[in-house]
């Protein structure tokens, strides 16, 4: 929504001259331009190659390439990165932190050594969730239903906006987490696969139920889900499962810094009421999600980075020309 200088002086009830003396303002303001750093391909190949899993995570490599830009890299390129046990629970902490974090305003998640990932961890699955605990039929579903649930969280939790980088193979479980990111991308060698009745399970953890609203067509969803056939980037792209198709991991990284560095310019507030919005109409009727918006913008309207952002439209700059305050 763009507006005026006028309608915006009119709402905050200043008399004429006020309002004289704000388009003043407005139309004489000069603001250093103080823009994102847009990647370059070198500091993309350090992000994508780091030395090992950051502390206190033994499967996540976590750093910042920007001060508002967080890189969550999966961690165990000699395991495929495989999703283990303490993979489930670091996630959680993970984006938990992040989510409360004011100096974070976007994401990029990549995956370390030759691939994305190969999916959940089988040998420790079989470890942890085929041998479950319990004295009865009842008990032991009890459990395993904690289980998963918990499983469901590790993708569910992710608030803020995030940019996932795939190349290689995205496997059973990485379909999971990537249908749960805002914005999907993918190198030429990418390839997709919805493995789980290949190992005799129907997928858990979000697949089933993202993946037909991500994708928009019922019959492909069925068809990769009933058969674990796999897909490769281009049908990927064309699906709309990934929006865009780099040659290289290099070149990906670089154009996962850039859109997340885009993201990271603009209002926190209009960008994390964006993302609410969008997955709360994913879910809702139109008439519903009208409402929910009309509710939610009867008080984040009232934000100083509306005044901001309609300075920047005015003064034909990018709203990253302007300083906004921390959510």
């Amino acid at each position: 929504m763009i507006v005026s200088v006028c309608s915006l002086a009119k709402r905050s009830g200043l008399c004429t001259v006020q309002r004289a003396m704000l388009a003043v303002v407005f139309r004489s303001a000069v603001t250093k331009y103080k823009g994102l750093w847009l990647p370059s391909q070198t500091v993309a190949r350090a992000m994508s190659s780091s030395g090992g899993a950051t502390p206190p995570y033994t499967t996540l490599a976590i750093s910042r390439p920007t001060e508002s830009i967080t890189h969550v890299e999966l961690h165990r390129p000699e395991k495929r990165n495989a999703m283990n046990s303490a993979f489930w629970s670091e996630m959680v902490t993970c984006f938990n932190e992040l989510s409360e974090d004011p100096e974070c305003r976007a994401v990029v998640v990549s995956g370390a050594g030759k691939l994305f990932t190969a999916g959940i961890d089988l040998m420790d699955m079989m470890n942890n969730v085929l041998q479950p605990e319990g004295d009865d039929t009842a008990r032991i579903s009890w459990g395993l239903k904690k289980k998963i649930r918990k499983f469901q969280e590790t993708f569910s939790v992710i608030e803020k906006p995030v940019v996932v980088a795939i190349h290689g193979a995205c496997v059973g479980a990485g379909v999971d987490m990537i249908t749960a990111c805002d914005i999907r991308l993918c190198t030429q060698d990418a390839w997709f696969q919805v493995k789980e009745v290949d190992i005799g399970l129907a997928a858990d953890v979000g697949t089933l139920q993202r993946l037909p609203k991500v994708i928009g067509s019922q019959s492909l969803v069925n068809e990769l889900a009933l058969t674990a056939r796999k897909m490769y980037a281009d049908e990927a792209k064309s699906s709309g499962l990934v929006s865009r198709v780099f040659a290289d991991k290099e070149a990906m990284m670089a154009g996962a810094l850039q859109i997340a560095g885009e993201i990271a310019g603009r209002s926190p507030v209009a960008v994390q009421g964006t993302k609410i919005n969008l997955i709360y109409a994913r879910n809702h009727s139109v008439a519903d999600g009208l409402d929910y918006i009309a509710t939610w913008n009867m008080s984040m309207l009232q934000t100083e980075d509306l005044m901001k952002s309609a300075q920047a439209a005015l003064e034909k700059k990018s709203p990253k020309t302007k300083t906004y305050s921390k959510l």
